[in-house]
């Protein structure tokens, strides 16, 4: 774990919208319900869902730390969300404890079975597969973590009994929940891309006649309802062995023609692992957040460490400062691909992706005037380059974030994800397993060098997820993230620039309009204010694209007494706290 001495936090802050938030369009993007966020002065959660907000609120009222409080988000959300996240996914956590003083990360990735190697995704004539192909079934599936991760982050911070923090879900379960527009939309969605091809699914998401469940309608499971029971009696072991490990084996076995290697012994010797912070300074902050398996820290590290030497307060929000984010993010992208993978398979060059000189060096590549072409990958110091090729494997946005903080300080941001929406489409004990291998590299190697981020056994999926907590003078002042397969990252570092550079308050950062490079096109969101920039972007060499940019934002801005919320309008979130 990583100490963080420091001074007690004398709010410096902007806790108001900040004198451009009239400019920046307080409607938020268009057709969508604004979010006015919320304040609360004892503690708060933010979370993509009304009813899991509510559970982790009614934990903390009761006197629980942030992570009992997650515990109970999380399984509401795999109830109410569950083509999100849930506990046949995994997640990734960064904690602070605030009596300690202390930043740590919890890492409940999933891992590919023992059995899989190099050629996982490649058919019997050495093309590889396409990506619903690979998705749809078994194949799709890697070990779940997010139970262990949970149960980890639980005995070391938890203070309420495990048992009682699945009790809201349970309840929940069996008495129903009203289907939401969104988990409808969904539903419908899903139709043409697998989800009633298999019939648990089939049966719990559509009606007798094959439509699609509707929105207000009323969904039970009391199969998740029995597995949450079984979890909570007798801990993340009832998870990974016995009747539910059983269970998920049996869901395998059902798509033949879409294998898993999977066994007993994988389940059972899955382990989460509590991992250092990676953190970056960027201007009188500590941005914080999961290292490799995930790429978010690094990559959102790179893109700030880079836009430290371009004054963009001074710049203020409009196509200037659009154009310098954009342009970073190419660069960190380039990096990404080339280096980023599970660093306990792979050597990366950690410390030197964010030595401050090599970022410097990066900076220097960006011009105020020109939009570069496609990035290459740099040559950071302290490690060698070594002979990869880069992988530009997509990941898809089905995923959910929350944030918390407690009565007495300790915070949680926290990433969790099933893959794609409805991940692989199997469901097992009323949950639905993840897509998560479709994460590694469909090629193992490209002109004969190898993917760092190709399948190994054991080996876990290089991810872009970005939980963050944010420190000045020791202490945490930001917690932010949110779902959107790679283009978290960005969606994390433009909403950091809004609070950190331009005075935003959490809310009014989520609601602006979003700007997304990865090394190719620069995305602009479509319906926001931020789509008016296409013009001076692309006179600048850009190629644009206005298209929907649907992140799941939460973020919570602690001041001095004082917590500010904020949740995406996009989704479904909610803010929550007293």
């Amino acid at each position: 774990m990583l100490k963080r001495a420091g001074l007690i936090l004398v709010a410096a802050m902007v806790i108001s919208s900040g004198a451009l938030a009239a400019d920046i369009q307080p409607e938020g993007p268009s057709g969508l319900t604004v979010q006015s966020g919320g304040t609360a002065k004892r503690f708060m959660v933010a979370a993509a869902n009304p009813l899991a907000a509510d559970a982790g609120y009614n934990i903390l009222k009761q006197g629980g730390t942030a992570i009992d409080a997650a515990v109970a988000v999380q399984m509401m959300l795999n109830l109410v969300e569950p083509q999100s996240s849930g506990i046949g996914g995994g997640a990734f956590l960064v904690y602070w404890n605030a009596k300690s003083g202390e930043l740590t990360t919890f890492d409940g990735r999933e891992t590919a079975p023992a059995a899989a190697g190099p050629d996982y995704f490649l058919r019997a004539d050495g093309t590889r597969r396409n990506f619903w192909e690979a998705v749809n079934g078994a194949g799709s599936v890697g070990v779940p973590g997010t139970v262990a991760l949970l149960e980890m982050a639980h005995k070391a911070h938890g203070i309420l009994p495990w048992k009682e923090l699945f009790q809201p879900a349970i309840a929940r379960a069996r008495a129903g929940f009203e289907i939401s527009p969104r988990l409808a939309g969904a539903i419908d969605g899903a139709a043409d891309r697998g989800l009633p091809d298999h019939d648990a699914t089939r049966a719990y998401f559509y009606e007798a006649d094959g439509t699609p469940k509707a929105a207000g309608s009323l969904l039970r499971n009391t199969d998740f309802a029995d597995t949450l029971e079984t979890i909570a009696e007798s801990g993340a072991a009832a998870f990974y062995e016995g009747k539910i490990a059983d269970q998920i084996l049996a869901a395998l076995a059902t798509t033949p023609g879409n294998p898993n290697p999977m066994t007993a012994e994988d389940l059972s010797s899955y382990r989460a692992k509590e991992r250092p912070p990676v953190c970056v300074d960027y201007r009188e902050y500590e941005i914080c957040g999961m290292g490799p398996p995930s790429s978010g820290a690094l990559t959102v590290g790179q893109i700030l460490g880079m836009l430290a030497h371009f004054d963009l307060k001074a710049a203020g929000f409009g196509p200037e400062a659009g154009h310098l984010f954009a342009e970073a993010s190419k660069l960190a992208f380039a990096d990404r691909a080339l280096y980023m993978a599970d660093s306990d398979f792979v050597e990366m060059p950690m410390r030197g992706l964010l030595d401050p000189h090599y970022l410097r060096a990066r900076a220097a590549l960006i011009s105020a005037r020109v939009a570069m072409e496609k990035a290459e990958a740099g040559n950071p110091p302290f490690g060698q380059r070594g002979d990869f090729a880069p992988d530009l494997q997509p990941e898809r946005a089905g995923t959910s974030h929350f944030v918390i903080v407690d009565g007495v300080g300790n915070a949680v941001s926290m990433t969790t994800t099933i893959e794609t929406g409805f991940g692989s489409r199997l469901m097992a004990a009323g949950f639905l397993l993840n897509n998560e291998m479709t994460d590694f590299s469909f090629l193992p190697e490209k002109d004969g060098q190898p993917v760092a981020n190709r399948v190994e056994g054991g080996k876990r999926p290089r991810s872009s997820m970005s939980p963050t907590i944010v420190l000045k003078d020791g202490k945490p002042v930001i917690l932010i993230g949110s779902p959107g397969g790679s283009r978290i990252i960005p969606y994390v570092a433009w909403a950091l620039v809004g609070m950190i550079d331009w005075g935003m308050s959490p809310q009014d950062a989520i609601n602006m309009g979003h700007v997304s490079n990865r090394n190719g096109a620069t995305d602009l969101e479509e319906g926001s204010v931020v789509a008016a920039w296409k013009g001076a972007l692309e006179l600048k060499g850009h190629e644009v694209k206005i298209t929907p940019l649907n992140s799941g934002l939460h973020a919570i801005l602690i001041g001095d007494g004082l917590l500010l919320g904020g949740a995406d309008p996009r989704r479904e979130g909610a803010v929550r706290g007293e």
